[in-house]
């Protein structure tokens, strides 16, 4: 299964135009984000104490829950 991270850099953009677009690029700079991971508690934990960069955890929530319906149910088949 693809990684949150890796879900996430499809929103990466020059010039983002929305939260996740921005959330994408911060992680994306961010060297100690959890990479590999597909679990949400590791990765929200992580962002409670490290992601000073989102303007609030409801981004995050979001972009999980893009990723679940994309990634997550489709690997379920």
């Amino acid at each position: 299964m693809k990684s949150f991270y890796h879900y996430l850099m499809k929103y990466r953009h020059p010039k983002p135009q929305d939260d996740i677009s921005r959330f994408a690029n911060d992680a994306y700079d961010d060297h100690s984000f959890p990479k590999s991971s597909d679990d949400y508690h590791e990765i929200s934990s992580y962002l409670e104490l490290n992601g000073s960069y989102l303007p609030g955890l409801v981004v995050f929530d979001d972009a999980w829950d893009l990723y679940e319906a994309e990634i997550v149910k489709k690997s379920a088949f």
